[in-house]
């Protein structure tokens, strides 16, 4: 999994709850918009659909009762009705216009397209039931029902343009529906009534039509009305309890129980008139009063949506730049702790080791402090706390380890000038033996004596460089580098292998006489020891562009490659010592030698498969020829 930044994760973790919040808003506008968006729909409806509709309904009821009329007449055509079918065609054109309007379609679902459809197909039919009027093939009730089809479409369309969700809209709405049917099944009663009043008589059929019609109606009615508000239902509520509506009710129940017209047969059509005139203007009012409030309830859904979903916005913006800040601020304090942990790790400590082993006294407060904590979060402060007692402990530490380290290399180096002292004292005793005596057998024992004794001198010296000091040893004046050779070919113990060419003269100075000795004598000790003993060690010299160049090579099996190249990179770059890596002890002395006068010591792979190292010594530390004297004493 790749790998991200405290940043990215904190950001990617407040997301979470900010996405949940905007989602919950975009639901909720989103529940609110459609509300306002179907109310809208429902307005739109009832002024492209429901009011054109219940328009041709009342013009078809009119034309029903003056057709209804026509049938019971002696006359060709009765007054009225060809105004009446005017009237019809012209609403059948204005419905037919507004359900077909670009407005119209567009909120249309397919129940609602279908209704619609139905009522147009119904509306052409008018020219069939007229001519059928007109010819007097069909009774009154059979003209009525013929009629009655084109309204039962229509109230069939007003059930589906009712679609509004809130539920006090939808009851008010289905309310001044079912009025509006009981309107048109008092519609169909007057027709029958006043056809049969002109005719004199009602037929059975006609009876038994009108003994369904009119208790339906009743019963529509009184649901209609208890389904209202007060404000709806108060015109109506006036209507059925006014005089006219109780004769109204009266002679409804007087043809039903009697089974013929009235006694007062001319006193039904002015009630009915002019009771139902009064429930189309009711409706009317009441329609467009409902529609009214469907427009407020809208509109105070915009307002909602404004309030609430600006505020909702409002929220969701302030929550982003909270937790932005947050988070970028949380980012911010932990982006300090790692830097700070960085520098610790990577430049205080080191540093602070570095002087360690320099020599150099280490104050632990002042070299050490403690981790500024700058942030308001709880944790990260107890960890910058930890880190700074972590940067303590391990500054204590390593204080701790120097003064253990140095307190080992005063041991070593007293016990190595102890030694030291010794040894010069021996070989002091030596020479004075060598020059008493003439006897052959007694100086090759002297002189065996006298190489062991160097070589003891040159690892007490060894045992000196580790412990961080110079040997001691010192020329007043420059030596020949071929004497130097020499000598440090006189300290190892396999000498007689080694064959030192000739070279170009070269001086040392007096000052790096011993540490270049003990350099080549380390150099020289390792090709005759890892090398076989019946092949030659190779000494050879010569004059650099910047310096002077010994190589010294043996007939070894030689070195890896990354072998080789890890002991060139520490002869490069001088390690601490480790008293757990003390096979190589020639290597890490050769080393801080070269380190000490600049030189640089490189292996390399010989010819011979075996090993070449390549001493350069710098010109800082050769003199020129003339400035050699005889004398190479050493202090």
């Amino acid at each position: 999994m790749a790998s991200r930044t405290i940043r990215f994760k904190l950001y990617a973790l407040l997301s979470l709850p900010i996405v949940a919040l905007v989602a919950l808003w975009a639901f909720v506008t989103g529940y609110v918009v459609g509300d306002f968006f179907e109310l809208r729909q429902a307005s739109t409806l009832y002024e492209q659909v429901s009011a054109p509709a219940t328009a041709l309904a009342i013009e078809v009821q009119q034309e029903r009762r003056f057709s209804a009329i026509q049938l019971s007449s002696a006359t060709d055509q009765v007054d009225g009705l060809p105004e009446a079918r005017g009237r019809t065609d012209k609403a059948v054109t204005e419905f037919v216009r507004h359900t077909t309007a670009l407005e119209t379609t567009s909120v249309l679902d397919p129940a609602l397209g279908a209704a619609i459809s139905e009522v147009s197909l119904q509306a052409e039919k008018l020219r069939t039931i007229r001519g059928d009027v007109d010819g007097r093939t069909v009774n009154r009730l059979q003209a009525v029902e013929a009629f009655s089809d084109i309204t039962d479409a229509v109230y069939r369309l007003q059930d589906q343009v009712v679609t509004v969700s809130e539920i006090g809209l939808y009851q008010q709405a289905v309310g001044l529906q079912r009025i509006s049917h009981a309107q048109d099944l008092l519609s169909r009663e007057n027709a029958l009534i006043s056809g049969a009043t002109l005719a004199g008589q009602l037929t059975h059929a006609e009876y038994e039509a009108i003994e369904v019609l009119a208790p339906n109606r009743r019963l529509l009615l009184s649901e209609g009305v208890a389904a209202l508000d007060d404000e709806l239902s108060g015109p109506f509520k006036t209507l059925v309890v006014s005089p006219g509506y109780r004769g109204l009710v009266a002679l409804e129940v007087e043809i039903v129980e009697e089974s013929k017209l009235p006694f007062d047969k001319r006193a039904w059509q002015p009630i009915a008139d002019a009771f139902s005139s009064t429930t189309d203007k009711f409706l009317t009012s009441r329609g467009a009063l409902l529609n009214e409030r469907t427009d407020a309830t809208a509109g105070g859904i915009i307002a909602q949506i404004i309030i609430a979903g600006g505020l909702g916005l409002a929220a969701i913006l302030g929550a982003v730049i909270l937790s932005a800040k947050l988070g970028r601020r949380l980012a911010e304090e932990l982006g300090h702790l790692r830097m700070t942990a960085l520098e610790l790790a990577e430049v205080r400590l080191p540093q602070v080791v570095e002087r360690l082993r320099r020599g150099e006294s280490v104050d632990v407060k002042a070299d050490a402090p403690p981790i500024p904590t700058t942030g308001t979060t709880l944790e990260i402060t107890d960890v910058a706390r930890a880190f700074s007692t972590v940067q303590s402990t391990a500054v204590e530490a390593a204080v701790g380890e120097a003064r253990l380290r140095h307190g080992f290399n005063r041991v070593f180096r007293n016990l190595a000038r102890r030694n030291q002292s010794l040894v010069h004292r021996q070989l002091t005793q030596l020479d004075s033996m060598q020059r008493k005596t003439s006897e052959p057998e007694v100086l090759e024992d002297l002189y065996r004596l006298d190489h062991l004794t160097t070589r003891m001198r040159r690892q007490s010296e060894g045992l000196i460089i580790l412990s961080g000091a110079t040997a001691g040893r010192t020329w007043r004046n420059p030596v020949p580098l071929l004497d130097v050779v020499r000598a440090a070919v006189a300290e190892v113990e396999d000498y007689k292998r080694i064959n030192v060419l000739p070279m170009p003269d070269a001086k040392l100075t007096g000052t790096a006489t011993a540490d270049v000795t003990h350099l080549l004598a380390e150099l020289l000790e390792n090709a005759t020891v890892f090398s076989p003993p019946t092949t030659p060690v190779s000494v050879r010299g010569g004059i650099a562009g910047r310096g002077f160049v010994v190589e010294v090579e043996d007939r070894g099996l030689g070195l890896q490659v990354r072998e080789c190249e890890a002991i060139n990179e520490r002869l490069a770059s001088p390690p601490a010592f480790d008293v757990a890596d003390s096979e190589q002890l020639g290597l890490f002395v050769v080393s801080q030698l070269a380190a000490r006068h600049g030189i640089k010591v490189t292996l390399n792979r010989s010819p011979f498969g075996g090993t070449t190292a390549v001493v350069f010594i710098p010109q800082t530390v050769l003199t020129a020829a003339e400035e050699v004297s005889a004398a190479t004493a050493y202090e």
